[in-house]
């Protein structure tokens, strides 16, 4: 099976590591660390390609720790145990520490972060996490505490170039032209890997590259999704609006997009929460209950059996009957907030907890429960709850279905 490129060109050493100046240059923490090997648990915290792994495995290599890693996406809860069984066994018999690189913790849910903490604080495993979400919000507090949490940034144009250079030197029989480099770099977002993926699939157009050869060459690739970038907002636009133009199909379209470009479930499912209440509301309240309750299940559970919670909640919310009823009257309501005078409470709304609010009128007349006195007597209770310059006014017209 031949080796992917990136993998290839993946450095050996920490002075051949490209970008991160901030954390591998000479006065940097993670090269302190290397120095001293001294390796605590941390968090990479970054945008794709911008060397988290790499860096992860250059500590191992360093401290002469034994590297174990899985995914977030696919890893479960006997996944972890299972590792930290391994480490145990290398600790005892070798008296060496394990390095386990977790990539994309921020996937694990609190019961699998949590599975961590033991075996951190007892050094079983140095940990060392990869994300590109903030892990303030993503990953819990006590896992936090526990690690130093280190910032990549996406690689600059110079530092790119290296890498394009690098890639290209693997086809010495090629040529490829400074507007056709150029263009990769440009298109490459500060990905490294999505550079040198780019190459390497360019590559297969031909000895002499051009621009006209490059821009061929990527337009045979998967449309690319980035989490983080326009097509992330455009493409959950598409699945808000398959819901709400009632089209399952279509939402379930756009849903698996999104599953298979490691979309975060928990964006999914939040978003769910914000649909069920802006556009079914009251008509079918039990779709906001359903949409919490995926939130819920996606957060405890996790990927990837999460993605039938949010298949089956996606589904039922576009065949359910819509109305912005609530919705429209809230703004409708804070709208006049903003605009027209504020009315002074009536008197009898307002709480009484002092003999002065009484002798003024506070309280006076309310009638505390008139449900109960309209089943009592049959008769209307007459009670004003709007300030005086909104009286009549409506807000809210309930959505009959």
């Amino acid at each position: 099976m031949a080796i992917p490129l990136s993998e290839k060109l993946r450095p050996k050493s920490i002075n051949d590591f490209i970008g991160q100046v901030h954390l591998v240059g000479k006065s940097g923490p993670i090269k302190k660390m290397i120095d001293s090997r001294n390796i605590v648990s941390m968090i990479l915290w970054g945008p794709p390609g911008s060397g988290k792994t790499t860096l992860a495995r250059l500590l191992a290599k360093y401290t002469e720790a034994k590297f174990l890693s899985f995914s977030a996406v696919t890893g479960k809860k006997e996944d972890i145990m299972r590792v930290i069984a391994e480490a145990k066994e290398y600790k005892q018999f070798y008296n060496k520490d394990t390095i386990l690189f977790v990539d994309e913790i921020h996937r694990f849910n609190k019961a699998q972060q949590d599975a961590f903490l033991p075996f951190v604080e007892d050094g079983t495993i140095v940990l060392i996490g990869a994300t590109t979400e903030n892990p303030s919000f993503q990953v819990n507090a006590p896992l936090m505490s526990r690690c130093k949490v280190f910032k990549l940034e996406a690689l600059e144009t110079e530092d790119l170039m290296q890498v394009a250079k690098k890639a290209i030197s693997e086809y010495t029989l090629h040529h490829f032209d400074d507007e056709s480099l150029k263009f990769l770099v440009e298109n490459s977002n500060g990905d490294a890997r999505l550079l040198i993926n780019s190459i390497e699939i360019t590559a297969t157009m031909g000895k002499k590259i051009n621009l006209k050869t490059v821009q061929q060459a990527l337009q045979k690739k998967m449309a690319y999704y980035d989490a983080h970038g326009d097509n992330h907002y455009d493409t959950i636009s598409a699945f808000i609006k398959s819901m709400r133009g009632g089209q399952p199909d279509a939402a379930l379209h756009y849903l698996a997009r999104m599953i298979k470009s490691g979309e975060d479930p928990l964006f999914i499912a939040r978003r769910m929460v914000i649909f069920a209440s802006e556009d079914i509301g009251n008509i079918r309240p039990n779709a906001l209950v359903l949409a919490v309750a995926c939130i819920q299940a996606v957060e405890r559970i996790g990927m990837p059996e999460s993605q039938l919670i949010l298949a089956q909640t996606a589904t039922y919310l576009a065949t359910c009957p819509k109305s912005i009823a609530s919705t429209e009257g809230l703004y409708t309501a804070l709208a006049d907030v903003e605009n027209i005078p504020l009315g002074p409470i009536p008197l009898h709304l307002r709480n009484a907890p002092t003999r002065l609010m009484k002798d003024l009128g506070y309280a006076k007349g309310h009638v505390r429960y008139p449900w109960k006195v309209e089943k009592e007597t049959g008769k209307k209770v007459k009670q004003e709850y709007m300030p005086d310059n909104l009286k009549g006014k409506k807000y809210y017209i309930k959505p009959q279905g």
